[in-house]
């Protein structure tokens, strides 16, 4: 079901790991950030859109990850669009027509594999470098370009709406999770990205990010502090403290996470 968080702005959260996709409205229909994740719940969204009667105009990816790429044949054929990085990365892991059954089998959690539809995954286009503001005929989105959780990432500035689409950063529920695995030097490209952040924050009534619950004005700089706090004690090599992977976590999960980031940055 949509929730209105802004004018002109609402989320549809997923039941897989409280992903959150988000519509912004548009003269002619809707801009349709990170839709997913289950094949019922786009269905459902692509419902409300309809009985709303604003189409999908135009589509946007965060970054390269699985569950950022998905698309369901409900929502329409209007252009997809990424930065240019994130598009290239996309073309990289997904080369052939076996890629997306490696996606299904390697990176999906088995308990949900059969009901992510993969036919659409990550057809999307590349905006030139420096692109600043989404292609669409709607509200100025701006574009904040970072490389801190994944190559190609953006952070979406609705500026007239005052609302951040942090992407994967900035979660109440997930720590910081580094691009441990691709980038030279992961610990410096997240504190840009969040001091990228920072430069907008004070334009932000309301932020979204990927997964979690939506943000008001007065959290959006103690989510910036938490997760620097949470880099910083990475970077030290020591424990972070942090409520997301202690007893109270929302997701067990995370801890292990945590614990694999740790050993590979000491």
């Amino acid at each position: 079901m949509l929730r209105q968080v802004a004018e002109g702005v609402l989320i549809h959260e997923s039941e897989f790991c409280r992903s959150n996709a988000v519509v912004v409205q548009g003269r002619d229909g809707v801009l349709l950030i990170d839709p997913g994740v289950q094949g019922h719940e786009m269905a459902c969204l692509a419902n409300d859109l309809r009985a709303w009667g604003r189409p999908v105009v135009a589509g946007f990816s965060t970054h390269p990850h699985w569950d950022h790429l998905l698309w369901h044949a409900g929502l329409g054929a209007a252009p997809r669009y990424g930065t240019a990085r994130c598009a290239a990365v996309v073309r990289d892991r997904l080369p052939d027509a076996g890629a997306k059954a490696r996606v299904a089998a390697r990176l999906i959690p088995p308990d949900i594999a059969e009901q992510v539809p993969l036919d659409l995954l990550g057809l999307i286009t590349g905006l030139p470098a420096g692109t600043a503001r989404i292609p669409w005929d709607g509200p100025h989105v701006r574009i904040i370009e970072h490389q801190a959780h994944a190559a190609g990432h953006a952070a979406l500035l609705i500026e007239e709406r005052g609302v951040l689409v942090a992407g994967d950063m900035l979660s109440d529920v997930l720590i910081p999770m580094l691009d441990v695995n691709g980038a030279a030097d992961p610990i410096e490209d997240y504190l840009t990205a969040l001091r990228l952040l920072e430069g907008a924050a004070d334009d932000v009534d309301v932020l979204v990010p990927g997964h979690g619950s939506v943000g008001r004005a007065d959290q959006v700089h103690a989510r910036i502090e938490q997760d620097r706090a949470y880099v910083h004690a990475l970077r030290d090599a020591q424990d972070p403290g942090d409520p997301r992977i202690g007893p109270s976590a929302t997701y067990d999960w995370v801890r292990g996470v945590h614990e694999r980031q740790f050993q590979q940055l000491s």
